[in-house]
């Protein structure tokens, strides 16, 4: 009887403490794979899980061609209020408690398909934290922009991944990330 009462008290216990866990979603926008790379290593690391953010119409190499000012990429940075058609949308967003967001930087900015993404997707009430990959920019830029159009959302700033990091730098960008969960 006491061994039965102690079991049944532990597993009380140890559910009560899994409960404590924030439920979590990475979604990522990744037209080249830099960000998914990222995006799934984070996902490892938290045991969340993952959502890409897909274009309607797919993004192609020439799209995001960043050396070509006829690319698809310049047209929706000179736009700023160009709304790309996202293709789908996560599976029961209202259960998770923290969403991250992540994106290569274009023009010191998020992708005008993140802000699609935002708008379509309810947001309010969790923790939305903003990470992205860049050759050289840094995310602050790309946040600030983010939350001055979306000032209702609680929204975190990550940190950005550079271009050819090395193994102690991506691993401090995780560490970073994974500390940013707040604790439920």
């Amino acid at each position: 009887m006491k061994k039965s009462l102690i079991l049944t008290l532990a597993v009380m216990i140890m559910t009560a403490c899994a409960a404590k866990e924030p439920k979590v979603l990475i979604t990522y926008f990744s037209p080249t794979g830099t960000t998914k790379s990222l995006a799934q290593e984070l996902g490892t690391v938290t045991g969340a899980d993952l959502f890409e953010i897909e274009g309607a119409q797919p993004y192609t190499t020439d799209d995001v061609n960043l050396g070509n000012r006829e690319a698809r990429a310049f047209k929706e940075m000179a736009d700023k209020a160009l709304r790309p058609e996202v293709k789908g949308k996560p599976d029961k967003l209202k259960s998770y408690d923290v969403v991250f967001i992540g994106f290569p930087i274009w023009g010191d900015a998020a992708p005008n398909i993140i802000n699609t993404f935002i708008e379509q997707s309810d947001l309010k009430g969790k923790t939305v934290i903003i990470f992205s990959t860049s050759g050289s920019s840094n995310l602050t830029n790309s946040y600030n922009k983010l939350k001055a159009q979306y000032p209702d959302l609680n929204m975190v700033e990550g940190t950005t991944l550079k271009r050819n990091p090395t193994p102690e730098a991506r691993q401090n960008v995780i560490n970073t990330l994974k500390e940013a969960i707040p604790a439920k």
